[in-house]
């Protein structure tokens, strides 16, 4: 993947992120929507993860096949 498209990627994960805290409920964070905003979140979270791992992967990649 092309960075451009990975840093576009982070960028729609932290604004789902954004969204769903917006969607969760303080008082009552376990019941209702507020549960599904946090799996939400959770799973923004590991995707941003696993795109930044990918990213480093291929700068390692990149760095054996110079040497």
């Amino acid at each position: 993947m092309n960075k451009i498209v990975i840093v576009i990627l982070i960028v729609l994960g932290l604004g789902l992120i954004a969204y769903n805290v917006t969607l969760v409920d303080f008082k009552d964070p376990f019941q209702g929507n507020s549960i599904i905003a946090l799996i939400g979140i959770l799973a923004a979270l590991c995707a941003i993860v696993l795109l930044l791992i990918y990213s480093t992967s291929k700068k390692i990649q990149k760095k054996i096949e110079q040497d």
